[in-house]
């Protein structure tokens, strides 16, 4: 029997978790669909309809849950995505977001309405820069994108 992790987020769809799940390891890598589970003949939904999905996304646990239309997502909860590279960025933005939604500062919904934050790593490095002035100049840049330009922080945060 596989252990479980005391922490798996699980995303409820109306009836396209099984595509939501495809897609998404078809993003990140080291990615994979665990084990698609269906509704039985005690239901609610359809007899054979899919039910959940466990997958991971770079080796974290999610399942997706086909519980009907109750629910939907929106910005009070985002997954944050930790970049290198400018490429990185633009390709987790481009992906991520065809079909769906830009939004302000690195933010974005996916085509299924899951937000997720686009952030590359040097964001934080400048945000949390002693030097105040440095910081507060590549704060007042990134609120000013959608989708972060890494070198345009860098020059916003170097002019002083």
């Amino acid at each position: 029997m596989a252990t479980l992790k005391k922490i798996t987020p699980c995303l409820w769809f109306d009836s396209d978790g099984e595509e939501a799940a495809t897609f998404y390891t078809g993003i990140f890598e080291n990615s994979r669909i665990v084990h698609v589970s269906r509704y039985g003949s005690a239901g609610p939904r359809p007899e054979g309809m899919v039910m959940t999905v466990n997958f991971e996304l770079d080796g974290q646990e999610f399942v997706a849950l086909n519980g009907g239309p109750e629910f939907t997502f929106d910005e009070a909860i985002s997954f944050q995505v930790n970049c290198e590279s400018q490429e990185e960025v633009d390709r987790f933005w481009s992906e991520l977001s065809a079909g769906g939604e830009e939004g302000p500062c690195g933010w974005l919904k996916d085509k299924f309405g899951v937000s997720w934050q686009i952030v590359p790593t040097l964001l934080d490095e400048l945000i949390r820069d002693p030097d105040t002035e440095r910081s507060q100049r590549a704060m007042k840049a990134m609120l000013a994108m959608k989708k972060i330009d890494i070198a345009e922080l860098e020059r916003a945060a170097a002019v002083g």
